[in-house]
Formats: C-alpha cells, structure tokens, sequence
C-alpha cells in the first residue's frame, strides 16, 4: 500500500504543476482578450491569430486545470443523497464512480483523441480562418488533459482504498454547494 501511496503522492504533485499552468493560461488569456478588443476599439483592426490563441489558451485551462478540480475534491457531482451519508457510504460511492464511470471514460477519450491529435501534428493542420493558426496545440491538450485526468482518477482510487484500509488520512467532508 505504501508504493501505491507514493505513486499517487507523484501524480498529486504531477497534477499541481499542471495547474499552476492552467492558472497562469487564465491571465494569460484575459489579457490578449483586453488587448485584442483594446486593438480593435481604438485601431478598427483584428487578428483571428490572437482570438484562435485565447481559445487555445482556454482549452489549456479546462484540460489542465480539470484535474487538480478532481485532486482537492471540489469536482461537480450529482448530490442528490451524497451529503447525508458518512464518510465510509462517501468514500464508496466516490470509488465506484471513479472506477465504473470516470477510468473507462478517461481511457476512452485518450484512446479516441489521441490519433485525431496526431494526424493534425502531422500533417500541420491549420485554421481554416484568414490568419488562423495550426492546430495540433489545442488538439494536444485533448489526449493531455485526459491522460492527466486518468491519472488523478487511479490517485484518487488508491487514497480512497486506502482510507478504507485505513492506511490513509483524508477528509471525507463534503459541503454541498449553494444553490
């Protein structure tokens, strides 16, 4: 249970550095937005380039940001009972919907992104939009985001079936969002 733990403490960390990533594509993109409509009010000019990068910027966040969502437990989830449970019901029905729904569909959109990705990487795919760009780096962000996803699921398996082994400490506190 240990290396298992350790593993899932790596794809935490993994998951971290992502998102830090995914935080900064936010500014990022907020800013090109403020200078593209600053450009176009004071200049009568635009640039789809610039509004293809702030769609490729946020394609960014989602994929990357996504797991780290998942990671600190703050995921959307149908709450119809899972508040009044305890923490043991909790932790069960978070191992079933990691194992039977979010796993299989996580390979699956990997398994089915990937050579779509890989043909525009290779034949340079662009835009079909007047100074649009290429478009494999958004497509990436598909089978990357994903991968990380699945990844983050098999760490959140092993911490809950850790917790249920008792080999592990973790909040099961769920505070059900306003609505």
């Amino acid at each position: 249970m240990e290396t298992m733990l350790a593993l899932a403490r790596r794809v935490d960390w993994v998951t971290d550095r992502f998102a830090i990533l995914a935080k900064y594509t936010v500014f990022l993109a907020c800013a090109i937005s403020a200078g593209n409509a600053i450009v176009r009010y004071a200049f009568n000019t635009s640039s789809n380039g610039w509004l293809e990068v702030q769609w490729y910027l946020f394609a960014a966040c989602v994929m990357l940001g996504a797991p780290q969502v998942l990671r600190v437990n703050e995921h959307v989830r149908v709450d119809v009972l899972y508040g009044r449970y305890g923490g043991r019901t909790k932790v069960l029905i978070d191992l079933a919907g990691l194992v039977v729904f979010l796993l299989p569909v996580m390979v699956t959109m990997v398994y089915f992104s990937w050579p779509i990705f890989a043909r525009m990487y290779l034949t340079g795919e662009m835009s079909n939009n007047a100074g649009g760009l290429i478009r494999w780096p958004a497509m990436g962000m598909l089978p990357l985001g994903f991968a990380l996803m699945l990844l983050q699921g098999v760490s959140e398996v092993i911490k809950r079936a850790a917790w249920l082994a008792h080999k592990y400490d973790m909040d099961t506190h769920y505070e059900r969002p306003l609505q």
